[in-house]
């Protein structure tokens, strides 16, 4: 109870209420109650209609929220891997089910906005694609009387996103949160960079230290570079804006090829890599398939439309009654190579890419324009484990 004493206008309002007659007091008295009343029903209105609802509900009156941190191709293609997914398990939207959708467009403070948001909403899940919306969307979550369910995916390493994952125990995390983790193949693309280039000693990449899947990525490349005699030249950059003058700074430090890991920061000023990479005459690899059609000489890593699949088929056990607390957080990493031929020109070394290794590529870019090829799928099976090496986390 407040201590602070009554101000000259709240004693003026005292004395003029013992002034009325008993019957004006017994018309305000009721008028206050009556007041009293409708303010604590539309108070009351919010914690009701937020309620998350029951497994089983009527898919007639389903509401989803899918969140993405930013528009890259990669995270673009991982949310329509996830819309067609729940399309294929019956979960259309506009046939009894909105979806209502949210991008933050690279801005952390519209990301946090938004996590707010949509964890106190009338929905029945919540659908994040990239780590930082799984960050976001979590903490906002937690802090919630009934927590949304949330199915989180296209992320690297969700167990050091600070979430209440457990590395140790994969069934051990919030019971109303179920996801996937995709580790990139760090050491199959440092692998294919010495047999494309036996030369290349030395391995630019501009990173941000405050993107968990990015610090991942960067661990597993210190000792994969290690055990394979290369050397890491890393520049830390924070914004997308910085990455361009950390990438030339890097390259003067005298790098063979600039590496692009899953760093969405970095990711979204891919052209400003390449460019920085071309005035060095350097070539630019990737963790991001897609990136290939914006300059990168090579792309090796996760298929974002499979990853997106495979979290929407798990947002569909859960519409479907499946519970989350009973679902293990697994690693999905189903692996695709693109390679760019243009990005040939203009190299201060001469790089040739072996017939081998395009017959591999599931997309192929070159002079005549950009063709997709048939490849066996090399992927590992979903219930794959989590295993530690040297300190990092790998895929088996």
């Amino acid at each position: 109870m407040s201590n602070k004493r009554p101000s000259t206008q709240e004693k003026r309002f005292t004395t003029m209420r013992s002034r009325l007659n008993p019957l004006r007091r017994l018309v305000l008295g009721v008028a206050t109650i009556a007041a009293a009343s409708a303010i604590l029903l539309f108070s009351d209105l919010d914690s009701r209609s937020s309620a998350p609802r029951p497994v089983g509900a009527s898919q007639a009156s389903l509401r989803i929220a899918v969140v993405q941190h930013a528009s890259i191709e990669a995270l673009d293609e991982g949310i329509r891997g996830i819309l067609d997914a729940l399309a294929a398990r019956g979960f259309k939207e506009g046939e009894g089910l909105e979806i209502l959708r949210y991008n933050a467009q690279g801005d952390i403070t519209t990301s946090n906005t938004i996590a707010k948001e949509v964890s106190g909403a009338d929905l029945d899940m919540i659908i994040t694609g990239s780590t930082v919306s799984l960050q976001t969307v979590a903490n906002a979550n937690r802090f919630q009387a009934s927590p949304r369910r949330h199915v989180f995916g296209i992320t690297s390493n969700p167990f050091e996103a600070g979430v209440e994952l457990n590395f140790e125990d994969r069934l051990d995390h919030p019971p109303y949160m179920a996801g996937l983790g995709s580790l990139p193949p760090v050491r199959d693309l440092f692998l294919l960079l010495q047999q494309i280039q036996p030369a290349a000693r030395r391995v630019g990449l501009v990173w941000n230290p405050a993107e968990a899947n990015s610090e991942a990525a960067t661990l597993m490349a210190r000792d994969v570079a290690k055990e394979l005699g290369l050397t890491l030249v890393e520049g830390n950059a924070e914004t997308s804006t910085a990455a361009g003058e950390v990438a030339l700074s890097v390259m003067a430090r005298g790098v063979d090829v600039l590496w692009v890991s899953p760093d969405i920061t970095v990711s979204t000023a891919l052209e400003v890599m390449v460019y920085a990479a071309q005035r060095s005459g350097v070539p630019v690899i990737t963790s991001l398939p897609g990136s290939a059609a914006r300059g990168s000489l090579l792309d090796l890593g996760a298929n974002y439309y499979d990853v997106g699949f495979e979290e929407g088929s798990l947002a569909a056990d859960i519409l479907q009654g499946r519970d989350p607390a009973t679902i293990p957080v697994e690693n999905w990493m189903p692996v695709q190579l693109h390679v760019n031929l243009t990005a040939l020109d203009g190299l201060r070394s001469s790089w040739v890419i072996p017939d081998s290794i395009l017959q591999r590529a599931s997309v192929v870019i070159d002079a005549s324009g950009t063709r997709k090829q048939d490849v066996p799928a090399d992927s590992p099976p979903p219930s794959l484990v989590w295993k530690r090496e040297r300190g990092a986390l790998d895929a088996p």
